[in-house]
């Protein structure tokens, strides 16, 4: 198994790389995605959550609002680190048993771990990360997630900065360009991927 970090701002065309990565052949382990999943109603993380942030942040169709969620946590720091403190270990364990299972196989594993920087991984061979000028990542988010500019620029902001990013990878992707750029990008980059062998 090659186990692979995948990372980058929001707005950076991460998911849109991992999808391109598994086209390739990639197994992609989601953070985000595993949130979700312990996110749903009943699942570990909904009701503490809910014990933590209070029976608002719940949608009438029982989902947590996320939108909701985002607005609470992002306005008070320290509301967010005790979100962190309390989904981080249960989706880092998660994660580790879904490692598990490609552990004696010759599969590329890709961890899709957008605070990677923030909460560094050990063990892995290698750190990709998708780059971009924030300035194009807000535009990108304004135009394709509908989010306003002051929204997009503060969740950017709270972020680890592109240098930071930059500064872990074993390998960078420049998503500035078109899709035709892109798709040669992670051509380089499964290049790399497979040369860690």
């Amino acid at each position: 198994m090659i186990l692979i970090g995948l990372t980058g701002g929001i707005g950076s065309g991460k998911s849109e790389v991992a999808r391109l990565l598994v086209a390739r052949g990639a197994e992609v382990i989601d953070a985000d995605q595993i949130v979700r999943e312990l996110q749903q109603p009943g699942a570990e993380v909904y009701n503490a959550m809910i014990k933590m942030l209070g029976q608002e942040i719940v949608s009438s169709d029982k989902s947590l609002d996320r939108a909701k969620i985002a607005g609470q946590v992002f306005a008070d720091e320290s509301l967010l680190k005790k979100l962190n403190e309390l989904v981080h270990p249960i989706v880092r364990r998660v994660m580790n048993e879904r490692v598990e299972s490609f552990r004696d196989t010759d599969k590329v594993v890709v961890l899709d771990i957008p605070l990677l920087v923030e909460n560094p991984r050990p063990g892995l061979d290698g750190v990709l990360v998708v780059d971009l000028d924030t300035q194009i990542a807000i535009q990108r988010l304004v135009e394709q997630r509908q989010m306003k500019v002051e929204d997009a620029q503060a969740r950017v902001a709270k972020q680890a900065t592109r240098e930071q990013r930059r500064a872990i990878a074993g390998h960078v992707i420049d998503n500035s360009g078109d899709r035709q750029a892109l798709e040669s990008s992670v051509e380089s980059a499964w290049t790399w991927i497979r040369s860690l062998k």
